[in-house]
């Protein structure tokens, strides 16, 4: 199975030359230390960031350049710095052309949940409600299954929506999986993971019958 690093270099593949990124909180931050070499992106922050490069290393943070998450980052040449009402009109624009986000729960037709879980307190929805009503492709990034070893790609969300029939992609430390009419369609196999451990950790409705490729992380 692959570390959450892993996981996030695995998304990072999916970048394109151009693109206008959005890296939601958790694993989806780590997807800027992986940018492939000759792919030019543009990574955007929903505090107000445009051009934010990878973490900094040890030493050098600057405390006044975070991301959304409140984590250190840096700022590649060019970057821009504006308010979050601008932040959030380009994101509402339909300008940001890939987002990557974290989630609890995603269902086999593309709904995600991952803002709250009740009795919990919440400040908010934040900004992931924007996103997923905006965003042209929307990746998730999560793990398989939860603490208690029970599934999160899930038939029905049981968790409170915050998008419907939005996501296009799932990345877990088991697999790649596109997100079809059919349900979850397992396009890449983590080493060492089988296809049998896959479907006992998939409660949703879960297909195998294409090509399936080793996933490199």
């Amino acid at each position: 199975m692959l570390n959450k690093n892993q996981i996030a270099k695995r998304i990072a593949k999916e970048l394109k030359d151009g693109y206008y990124v959005n890296l939601g909180i958790g694993i989806p931050t780590l997807v800027a230390n992986y940018i492939p070499e000759g792919v030019s992106v543009v990574l955007q922050s929903e505090n107000g960031l445009l051009g934010m490069g990878p973490f900094p290393l040890e030493g050098e943070e600057d405390p006044d350049l975070i991301n959304a998450g409140k984590q250190t980052i840096t700022m590649l040449p060019g970057s821009s710095i504006f308010d979050s009402a601008m932040s959030f009109g380009m994101i509402r624009a339909g300008k940001v052309d890939l987002t990557v986000l974290g989630a609890m729960e995603v269902s086999d037709n593309g709904d995600i949940a991952n803002w709250k879980i009740p009795g919990k307190m919440v400040k908010g929805m934040g900004g992931a409600m924007d996103l997923v009503a905006s965003a042209k492709n929307i990746i998730v990034a999560m793990q398989h299954t939860n603490k208690a070893g029970e599934s999160k790609l899930l038939k029905k969300c049981t968790l409170p929506i915050t998008g419907v029939r939005c996501v296009k992609k799932v990345v877990t430390e088991l697999g790649v999986f596109d997100i079809t009419e059919r349900g979850f369609e397992l396009r890449e196999l983590a080493p060492g993971v089988t296809i049998e451990e896959v479907k006992a950790k998939t409660e949703g409705r879960l297909f195998t019958d294409g090509d399936i490729l080793e996933m490199q992380g």
